[in-house]
C-alpha cells in the first residue's frame, strides 16, 4: 500500500513538470523560423529602433485574415520597436492599391482605413480585385472626408512613384516572395509556417536586437 501511495505521490509531481514542458515556448530556430538577409537593410532605418516590417497586399486573403491579429499584436511591440507597412506589387491588380496607400499615407488616413480597405475588398466586395482604377478607389476614401479630385491628384503625385519604387527595392532585397511577410530589422526574414508563430518568432528576433544595441 505504501508502495502505491508513492508511486501515486510522485506521478502529480510529475504533472506539473509535463504541463510546463508541454506548453514552453519554442526558441525559433534559424533556417527554419527565419532566414538571415544577405546585405539586409531596414526600410526606414532609424536610430535607436528596431524596425518590424509587414509585406502585404490588400488583395491577398491571407493578409486579410492576418490584419486582425497582426493589428493587435503591434500595440505589444516594445517601446523601442517600430511598425511599418510596406505594399508589394506583385501582380499588376495590386499595383493601384499599394499607390492607394502610399497616397492614403500622404492624406494622413493610411492608418485609419488600413484595416477598412481589406474589408470593401474581402467581404463587402464594393471595389474591385483587378484593373481597379484610381477614380473607383476614390470612392473608398470619400469615406474619410477626401474629395475624389484630392485622392487621384496624391495617388498620381511623383512622390508615390518614388515611394513605390523603394518598396520594390526593399521587396526584393529581402527575398520576399509571397504575403503577409514580417522582416525584422532588415535583417531577418521571418518563415515560421503558422501565423502565430510568425509573431513569436518576430518578437523574439526584435527583443533580441534590443538586447544588442551595437546592431541598432
Amino acid at each position: 500500500m505504501n508502495l502505491l501511495l508513492r508511486l501515486a505521490a510522485i506521478a502529480l509531481l510529475a504533472l506539473p513538470i509535463t504541463s510546463i514542458a508541454a506548453t514552453a515556448p519554442r526558441t525559433p530556430v534559424q533556417g527554419e523560423d527565419y532566414e538571415v538577409i544577405d546585405d539586409g537593410a531596414p526600410y526606414q532605418s532609424v536610430k535607436g529602433t528596431v524596425e518590424v516590417a509587414e509585406v502585404f497586399g490588400y488583395p491577398c486573403s491571407h493578409c486579410a485574415h492576418f490584419e486582425p491579429t497582426l493589428e493587435a499584436w503591434v500595440k505589444t511591440l516594445p517601446k523601442q520597436a517600430r511598425f511599418v507597412a510596406v505594399p508589394a506589387d506583385f501582380r499588376d491588380a495590386w499595383i493601384p492599391f499599394a499607390r492607394a496607400y502610399f497616397a492614403a499615407q500622404s492624406l494622413g488616413i493610411a492608418q485609419r482605413s488600413h484595416a477598412a480597405m481589406y474589408t470593401a475588398l474581402h467581404d463587402e466586395q464594393s471595389l474591385p480585385m483587378s484593373d481597379a482604377s484610381p477614380e473607383e478607389i476614390a470612392t473608398f476614401y470619400q469615406r474619410y472626408g477626401i474629395a475624389p479630385a484630392r485622392f487621384i491628384a496624391a495617388y498620381n503625385a511623383a512622390t508615390v512613384d518614388a515611394q513605390m519604387k523603394h518598396a520594390h527595392d526593399f521587396i526584393v532585397r529581402s527575398e520576399v516572395d509571397g504575403t503577409p511577410t514580417i522582416i525584422v530589422a532588415g535583417r531577418y526574414k521571418v518563415t515560421t509556417n503558422s501565423r502565430e508563430g510568425q509573431l513569436a518568432t518576430a518578437m523574439w528576433l526584435v527583443k533580441r536586437e534590443l538586447a544588442t544595441p551595437a546592431r541598432r
